[in-house]
């Protein structure tokens, strides 16, 4: 193999975690796979993957040269498709990652309307409530809740979110309004495991910061069911505010303690490559970065 096809092959290992995923992806025999994969570390003279009998992973040489890759294959790609005439066309697979319920409820629809423009492009979405590598995935675009740490990626800023406490106008006439955090010692509580909120939930007054240490009457490992169960009026629960904003517009839900919340979190739409990532992708985010804009649950 020549060393384009070398890179290509690395790559795919890479994003598959295995030799034989590699090559059933690539159309190849796992032994060519795994004679491209040696005679690049042998050339190069270090090692890029470390192998177990279960699985494949990146060393730290693996994980600098896997990003030099991506961008030499995606800028190879795009002088192709500039020069075939389809640099105006984006084509071409895009991967995606969000937040499982905020995928779900913003960024699929985002990507039907771009699929609907855009019929030569495919999408991969990775919904998972977990920071994806970027570089080890092969991730194109992800959208992000959160301050971002320092990178090379770039990033938009699309909205923001709060950090509310909610429950049923049932519950609220019945058991009473929550004026301080300190109410909520007294309150029925719904909390959500999966984002270690059940014993910790922190506020602001006066610009100090405090955290109170509510008592679940029950405890649930995802925030879809955490909002079921408070519109239930089994109790109040903490969620942000994208994941309630049509329970709140619906009048099943209302937010209390809002003088005491968190400053909000913002919302990014980010990427690689800058002005040269391929045209699928400054595509999408362009098309993404607008539609997300527009919409009012992202607007504090």
């Amino acid at each position: 193999m020549d060393r384009l096809q070398e890179m290509q092959v690395f790559v795919a290992v890479a994003q598959e975690q295995g030799f034989s995923a590699a090559a059933r992806r690539l159309g190849l025999s796992a032994a060519s796979v795994t004679r491209a994969v040696a005679a690049l570390e042998a050339r190069l003279g270090t090692q890029l993957l470390t192998r177990t009998t279960r699985s494949v992973h990146l060393s730290e040489a693996g994980q600098r040269y896997l990003e030099d890759c991506r961008r030499i294959l995606a800028d190879i790609q795009e002088a192709e498709a500039s020069v075939a005439g389809s640099h105006a066309q984006p084509r071409g697979q895009l991967t995606i990652t969000a937040p499982v319920l905020f995928g779900e409820l913003f960024v699929t629809p985002v990507m039907v309307g771009y699929l609907e423009q855009f019929p030569d492009i495919s999408i991969n979405a990775l919904l998972v409530d977990r920071v994806v590598s970027m570089v080890e995935e092969g991730i194109d675009v992800a959208v992000r809740i959160g301050d971002l740490p320092d990178s090379s990626q770039h990033a938009i800023l699309v909205g923001e979110v709060r950090r509310v406490i909610c429950g049923s106008p049932d519950y609220l006439r019945q058991q009473g309004r929550p004026l301080h955090p300190n109410d909520l010692s007294r309150a029925r509580i719904v909390a959500t495991s999966s984002i270690g909120q059940q014993r910790n939930w922190p506020f602001i007054a006066a610009g100090e910061s405090f955290s109170v240490h509510p008592e679940p009457r029950l405890v649930v490992t995802a925030n879809q069911a955490a909002i079921t169960a408070a519109c239930l009026g089994l109790g109040l629960t903490r969620v942000l505010s994208y994941q309630v904003a049509s329970k709140v517009a619906a009048g099943e839900l209302e937010i209390v303690l809002q003088d005491f919340e968190l400053p909000p979190l913002p919302i990014h739409v980010v990427y690689q490559g800058g002005r040269k990532a391929p045209a699928r992708v400054r595509s999408f985010v362009d098309y993404a970065v607008k539609a997300l804009r527009e919409h009012p649950a992202l607007r504090t």
